[in-house]
């Protein structure tokens, strides 16, 4: 019984989640004739906001699948997952009729976001095989906070004292998920692998609304992340690797076919709508891998770990309401 007032407690907090946002965010009101500028604007951030949640979906669904997968090295899970999404992209890349003519300048740019891409997924997936899979998932998505960082050091882009504050929100809510101690525990050494998945999916983020701006078709990106992803995890899985059951090779093909679509629509998302129109949703993933962790990995998350989620979630929707307002 306490497992299952516990449940529908989490149940109801995610549930409650969902409804914030979606009572936070305005879809807008339905084309008139006449169709301003402003209209088409609205409308590409509803395509935007649709992407993104697709995305949370089949991220979330890739978290799942890579733990049912079993106990296998971490590389040999990102090699299926990102071998197959692929040869997916190349297969939609050619049927787009698209071709690879890329500036220089682009192809660096595209480079950057396929090395920041792999630091992401290579730390999710260490996090996913060693925490919670509600955990994991909210130390990835710490990425827009790092992706304010970063523009403002790198790409010195204006910020201010309000959004550092809800980034110190953010890392408050991070020492409830962490839960550090006085020594280096398993799960603590993963939770901080999480946290670096977080700076190299906020990196990449960064670099796709770049290469989004610049024209590059979304196959191409997809497929170079992919690509240059998979080539660096073959020499790991040569030097170790594991034999596999048909369940764990049908689970890493659902994962792959999860990725591929949460990396599309997340692409997707950012070339059709800003970060700072769209961002939020992008927590979906959370809720959705919160759910498939209770109902089917029996994972019933620690009091303080729900202290974090609250916190950071309630950091990420300030800073979703000022940047709009702005």
């Amino acid at each position: 019984m306490e497992h299952f007032g516990l449940f529908l407690r989490y149940i109801s907090f995610n549930l409650m989640l969902i409804f914030i946002f979606m009572k936070g965010f305005s879809i807008g009101k339905k084309r008139a004739k006449g169709y301003s500028l402003a209209m088409e604007k609205k409308g590409s951030v509803k395509k935007g906001i649709f992407y993104i949640i697709i995305s949370a979906l089949g991220f979330s669904l890739m978290n799942l699948f890579v733990i049912k997968s079993g106990d296998l090295p971490m590389f040999q899970k990102v090699l299926f997952r990102n071998g197959g999404a692929m040869i997916v992209a190349l297969i939609l890349f050619f049927r787009s009729g698209d071709s690879f003519d890329t500036k220089p300048s682009d192809l660096g740019l595209l480079v950057l976001r396929a090395l920041f891409g792999s630091v992401g997924v290579f730390a999710n997936f260490y996090a996913l095989d060693h925490l919670m899979i509600s955990d994991a998932s909210i130390l990835n998505k710490l990425a827009p906070f790092f992706t304010l960082i970063l523009s403002s050091l790198v790409l010195k882009e204006k910020t201010d004292w309000k959004q550092y504050f809800f980034v110190v929100l953010a890392f408050i809510g991070i020492l409830f998920v962490v839960k550090p101690g006085m020594h280096f525990s398993e799960s603590m050494t993963a939770s901080l692998v999480g946290v670096a998945g977080g700076l190299g999916a906020g990196a990449a983020y960064t670099c796709v609304r770049a290469l989004g701006k610049r024209g590059m078709p979304s196959s191409q990106i997809v497929f170079g992340f992919s690509l240059i992803s998979t080539l660096i995890a073959i020499p790991f899985v040569i030097k170790d690797h594991a034999p596999m059951t048909m369940a764990s090779v049908i689970y890493l093909i659902l994962a792959s076919i999860g990725a591929t679509i949460g990396q599309y629509g997340v692409t997707l998302a950012f070339k059709e709508a800003p970060s700072k129109e769209i961002s939020i949703f992008d927590y979906f993933t959370v809720v959705f891998s919160a759910l498939w962790g209770v109902l089917f990995l029996g994972q019933i998350p620690h009091w303080s770990s729900i202290i974090g989620y609250v916190v950071i979630f309630s950091s990420a929707y300030l800073m979703f309401l000022y940047n709009k307002k702005r």
